[in-house]
């Protein structure tokens, strides 16, 4: 399996070099935001806990020293260890506050405000401030402070409601649709507008990136369709979410293709490879009970032959059919090498090189072509906390003082432990 070998301290694309981003969030919506933004070359420094440690920093599987979620997440970004109730803790972070001015967090609303940390707090003394705040919820209304994960926000924004198959109900996902696609992009985004509002006035910012209000806007055509007195979706109700030929097909040993054969053309074109050019016109039809005999055809025929006989048959046919991999499958398949998908990047305490995800998006300035480079792996709980202090001109008594008052917790300025 090949992957594009990244050295420690290698730069690549660095498009957001000069943005100075202090992440307060764990665990999966806040971290991919801003391990966004530190691919793009943000300078992110992780202000955590070392009392209450990240709990991604303890899901398996390890890599090396650490988790290697965690590892891929938290790559390029410094980690500062403070205990936030610790009013010694504040005055750091306000020191932090001259020269970093985006701040990401993901709290339950009114926690940075105990630690005297809101935006409310901080934005007379710095309005050029840009704050996000990333919740399940939102920082009103009645379900602010409710606990919630991604499966209820999907659930309360009607997504569940027509995702899946009738005979079984609505499906879980694989992946967490309203943490990464609502919270983390959302943040992404709406910090990049914000900088460009900052640009212009030198106004920051307050943006509520509510996870479920960004799950509910995901619902582009559907919402949009019953806001407009159309039919409300249920599940296998609509030509998109398995009410006919688009959907996915049980092979002869059990494994699936994915038939996304919406348009004539390609309708035509799978049918013609199938030899059942006769049921072209159910598939492209609008009538249910039509989508419905196509869909039941195309699961007997899926049945005659194995995923791979299919895959072969289709490689050359432009009928938008291509297999269901599992992730080690698409991990080794040609299409992400020759994408340069891949990337190895060094641990920072070892020097070993581990594998990981390569930012999504391909670049090009001139004749220069690539992704951005990931500088290093997650580091570990408070690995940078002596060089930040140092950095912000705390003499020894200063850091002595601090240190008495608990305020870089139980191991002081000690190494950091993974």
């Amino acid at each position: 399996m090949k992957a594009t070998r990244m050295a420690q301290g290698k730069t690549g694309f660095r498009l957001l070099d000069g943005l100075k981003v202090l992440d307060f969030s764990t665990l999966l919506p806040g971290p991919c935001a801003t391990m966004m933004l530190a691919d793009l070359g943000a300078d992110v420094l992780r202000i955590e806990s070392p009392t209450r440690p990240d709990f991604l920093r303890l899901l398996p599987p390890r890599q090396g020293d650490g988790s290697a979620a965690h590892a891929y997440l938290n790559r390029g970004k410094r980690s500062l260890g403070l205990d936030l109730k610790k009013p010694g803790a504040v005055s750091v972070v306000k020191r932090l506050l001259e020269d970093y001015d985006i701040i990401v967090e993901q709290f339950r609303p009114g926690v940075m405000d105990r630690f005297g940390l809101s935006y409310e707090a901080l934005k007379q003394q710095w309005p050029q401030l840009i704050y996000c705040s990333i919740t399940g919820y939102g920082q009103y209304g009645q379900f602010s402070q409710r606990a919630g994960h991604d499966i209820n926000y999907l659930g309360l924004a009607g997504i569940s409601s027509y995702s899946g198959h009738a005979a079984e109900g609505p499906a879980v996902s694989g992946i967490q649709i309203a943490d990464v696609a609502g919270g983390s992009h959302q943040a992404v985004m709406n910090v990049l507008a914000a900088v460009i509002h900052r640009q212009r006035t030198g106004e920051g910012v307050h943006l509520d990136v509510s996870m479920t209000d960004a799950a509910l806007a995901l619902n582009h055509m559907s919402m949009a369709a019953v806001l407009a007195g159309g039919v409300v979706p249920s599940l296998e109700s609509d030509v998109l979410n398995g009410a006919g030929a688009y959907n996915y097909f049980e092979t002869s040993d059990g494994r699936y293709m994915a038939a996304g054969a919406l348009e004539p053309q390609f309708a035509q074109a799978l049918c013609a490879a199938l030899d059942i050019r006769h049921l072209v016109p159910t598939m492209v039809s609008q009538r249910p009970e039509d989508r419905a005999k196509s869909r039941e055809a195309l699961r007997e025929i899926f049945r005659t032959r194995s995923q791979q006989e299919w895959i072969k048959l289709f490689a050359n046919v432009d009928a938008c059919v291509e297999p269901v991999f599992t992730l080690d499958e698409s991990a080794r398949h040609p299409l992400f090498e020759e994408r340069d998908m891949f990337v190895e990047i060094e641990d920072r305490a070892s020097g070993n090189l581990s594998r990981q995800l390569a930012p999504a998006v391909v670049m090009q300035q001139g004749e220069d072509r690539g992704r951005p480079l990931p500088a290093f792996s997650g580091a570990a709980l408070g690995e940078d906390t002596l060089a930040v202090m140092q950095e912000l001109g705390f003499d020894e008594d200063e850091l002595g003082v601090l240190e008495g008052e608990g305020v870089f917790g139980p191991r002081g300025l000690k190494q950091a432990e993974r």
